[in-house]
């Protein structure tokens, strides 16, 4: 058995995916930038994931950028019923480890219709807007966005980097499906977001999942042991445990690390090492 171990959760209602699914940000060249080292064992990634049972990928066009797009239309199109393709748009990339902003409608169009080209796809499952740009109006960024839902281009929207007042102005604006925040045991910054998403039955979708800087010599430790599995592996399911809503996207671009990360989805915490991690600050 794979991923399927972590259950299911019906993205908008209608996209049933396994609660453990995988991101693409690492299937592209240091710095998040140009080729993959290694591009057969990207492709060997992308490919294994599914055969354990993936049906959520998550990618965006500033992952090379346009690499990691292009390497899962390339590897995975023709898609297999019931497989997920969620992307964004909205940041671009000057160089090796630079992010910026952009949210102008033209921006955001012209990076809509370059995802769709690169997965291959007529409309792409659940697009989510990367970062709010505070130099445009928020209306006119998820504006966008709905105009792209009624052009047939999206199914889906949801939001990326968005704090708990930017997702009321937000859902007041469009039906927001997903929020994706930086979220793990380490840093649960985004824990009041977290509850906003509990609260609507809205996925939410943490990024960089296996963080456990500063946990070393922790309680962390002893659980891992007690369930024969990594520190990262118990990072895992402690987000699968901790939230219903919770849909971790563990991203590599080593099959090695995938398994790894992928078998998290059959470890079962009791509720003491749940409240045990929880605790941990």
């Amino acid at each position: 058995m794979g991923v399927e171990q972590a259950g299911t959760f019906a993205l908008g209602g209608d996209l049933p995916v396994h609660r453990l699914g995988f991101g693409a940000m690492r299937i592209t060249g240091q710095g998040i930038w140009g080729e993959p080292p290694d591009l057969e064992e990207a492709r060997k990634v992308l490919r294994r994931a599914l055969e354990l049972g993936v049906n959520l990928v998550d990618t965006a066009d500033s992952y090379g950028p346009d690499v990691s797009e292009r390497l899962i239309g390339e590897t995975l199109a023709p898609y297999p019923k019931g497989l997920v393709i969620a992307t964004k748009g909205g940041l671009v990339r000057p160089g090796p480890d630079e992010w910026k902003r952009d949210g102008r409608p033209e921006h955001l169009r012209e990076a809509c219709d370059g995802s769709l080209k690169r997965l291959k796809v007529e409309r792409i499952d659940l697009y989510q807007l990367h970062a709010p740009d505070s130099k445009v109006p928020l209306e006119e960024q998820l504006g966008t966005l709905a105009e792209l839902q009624r052009e047939g281009k999206i199914r889906h929207i949801g939001v990326s980097n968005f704090d708990v007042k930017q997702l009321e102005l937000a859902a007041a604006l469009v039906k927001v499906v997903s929020v994706q925040n930086r979220y793990n045991l380490a840093d649960r910054s985004s824990q009041d977001v977290l509850e906003w998403c509990e609260e609507r039955g809205v996925a939410f979708i943490p990024w960089r999942p296996l963080g456990v800087e500063g946990l070393e010599g922790s309680p962390l430790a002893e659980v891992a042991k007690r369930n024969q599995a990594t520190p990262s592996q118990v990072a895992l399911a402690w987000l699968l445990a901790s939230s219903k809503v919770m849909l971790p996207i563990p991203g590599t671009g080593s099959v090695k690390h995938l398994e790894e990360n992928c078998a998290a989805a059959k470890i079962r915490l009791s509720e003491d090492e749940v409240r045990q991690l929880r605790d941990l600050r």
